[in-house]
């Protein structure tokens, strides 16, 4: 189920195992708003590296994720909040996960890229340049 996109070998990505199940969940529900941008969603669960929360290092995006990334196209650098979609607040820079490019940055770690494309189908190569992890729940 997994696809290659550009050619570009797809860089290694870890997710949490909660983390992913609950995705797929999402994934599978939303599915009918735009299956082939959810099919990707679903290959990237698909082709991760599960892990327990405990073993994933603190560089890598999971939910929640403070995490800053480079557009390679344009040039931009952005930070935001990786969050479900009840959570989701652009103007506030917090991105669901059902967008685009919020798909494309779960799993990375500091310094991994990878060519994800847009709504549009544009690609764009994202570049992981910082990732901050939420503190814990007292």
């Amino acid at each position: 189920m997994t696809k290659k996109k550009s050619g570009a070998s797809m860089p290694q990505i870890r997710m949490i195992d909660s983390e992913a199940d609950a995705l797929t969940e999402l994934t599978l529900q939303n599915q009918r708003d735009s299956i082939s941008f959810h099919e990707l969603l679903l290959d990237e669960i698909d082709r991760a590296t599960i892990c327990d929360r405990t073993d994933i290092p603190p560089d890598v995006v999971t939910m929640g994720s403070n995490v800053t990334f480079l557009d390679e196209k344009s040039g931009a650098e952005r930070t935001v909040r990786l969050v479900y979609p009840a959570d989701a607040d652009i103007a506030a820079g917090r991105m669901s996960i059902l967008t685009p490019v919020g798909a494309g940055l779960i799993g990375l770690s500091v310094g991994q890229s990878i060519n994800w494309p847009d709504r549009g189908g544009i690609e764009h190569r994202l570049t992981i340049v910082a990732v901050e992890q939420p503190m814990p729940a007292a």
